[in-house]
């Protein structure tokens, strides 16, 4: 073998080696479906960013997430740009979102209706629907001065800017979204 046809074998073999290492880290980086879970519930902890899949006590998954624009306290009124904390359910899948794929949590919910009959920020009425909604497990009223249309949904997480939703990249929702039903509990911790 000449000193060329020598270079040349060992640019090729290099080039095949970054190739194959290239495709193995791109393969593995590629996020496996959910597994099927019995008991699936979403905690998500706004401090950390992070939103977990348990199945059960079960760990399954974690996500980065981005919050509502000022995340940093629970929310309290419609439009100030905060994510809620508490515990909730999702009422509906949405595939038709506008930030890709959605899950409707059940804001607002018992003790958010309970602070803002207090606090006067509701009515009685509007108070008792919540109450009703909440207790047959559905959609709670989405436009009281609570606020409302709280949603895990894609999008992204490079920074906190949604009105006080939850957000994912849209391959996470997605996986999210083809694992988690209706009904499954959510509890968002500060």
């Amino acid at each position: 073998m000449t000193l060329d046809s020598m270079k040349v074998f060992l640019i090729c073999i290099t080039f095949s080696a970054f190739i194959l290492t290239a495709t193995y880290f791109s393969f593995s980086q590629t996020r496996r479906p959910l597994p099927p879970m019995e008991n699936p519930n979403i905690v998500i902890k706004k401090k950390k960013r992070l939103l977990e899949i348990f199945d059960g006590e079960k760990l399954v998954r974690q996500y980065k997430i981005a919050l509502g624009f000022s995340a940093r306290s629970d929310k309290e009124i419609e439009g100030d740009g905060k994510t809620p904390e508490g515990e909730f359910y999702v009422f509906t899948k949405n595939d038709r979102s506008k930030f890709y794929l959605s899950l409707g949590l059940s804001y607002p919910n018992i003790e958010d209706a309970k602070r803002g009959l207090k606090e006067k920020i509701i009515s009685r009425a509007e108070y008792d629907v919540i109450l009703k909604t909440i207790d047959e497990r559905r959609m709670p009223p989405q436009k009281t001065a609570l606020g409302g249309e709280i949603y895990i949904h894609g999008g992204g997480t490079e920074s906190d800017w949604t009105e006080g939703c939850v957000a994912l990249r849209n391959e996470e929702i997605k996986e999210i979204f083809d694992a988690i039903p209706t009904g499954a509990k959510v509890k968002i911790l500060p």
